[in-house]
């Protein structure tokens, strides 16, 4: 079965398109946050994607992160909204994409963390304190805010410091 982002790239190619997703801050019992060593630019990021016709953001955070980690989440707290030119992205295969994506808090999840060996080679937990320097800029702006998370959702502001990453 051919996914909505595949079948928009058959029309469109590698032009800029907007796309919706999620992204998942997973966290263990420390405190440390779940990290994917992608595959596709060989560098770490969250457990992210796109959210697929027919499916919720939520549906889609729990797809996505079972996909690439082998956990089931059991709930999620809706943290940001990222939007516009700061979430432009380019893969290494020069497809281009705006994202439009709700960043999830994931405390309670069972399973072992394992990494699919297609999107991501290794899965590991990171303090957040100390995090790797080769992570995907989005991503790691999302972690940036989730250390200043109050329990708000908010909408981070593009022309903060740091928002054009």
């Amino acid at each position: 079965m051919t996914s909505y982002l595949e079948s928009i790239r058959s029309r469109v190619g590698r032009q800029c398109i907007i796309l919706p997703g999620v992204r998942a801050v997973v966290l263990n019992d420390r405190g440390e946050v779940l990290l994917q060593r992608r595959t596709d630019m060989d560098c770490w990021g969250l457990p992210a994607g796109s959210v697929e016709l027919h499916e919720t953001a939520l549906e889609a955070l729990r797809r996505e992160v079972m996909e690439e980690t082998r956990l089931e989440v059991r709930h999620a707290e809706p943290m940001a909204l990222y939007s516009g030119p700061s979430q432009r992205f380019r893969y290494p295969n020069g497809d281009e994409v705006q994202g439009f994506a709700i960043a999830f808090i994931v405390r309670q999840w069972t399973g072992e963390p394992q990494a699919d060996g297609v999107e991501g080679s290794e899965v590991r937990f990171w303090p957040i304190d100390t995090l790797p320097r080769d992570m995907v800029a989005i991503h790691a702006r999302t972690l940036a805010d989730f250390k200043q998370y109050k329990g708000h959702f908010t909408m981070p502001n593009e022309l903060e410091p740091g928002g054009n990453t």
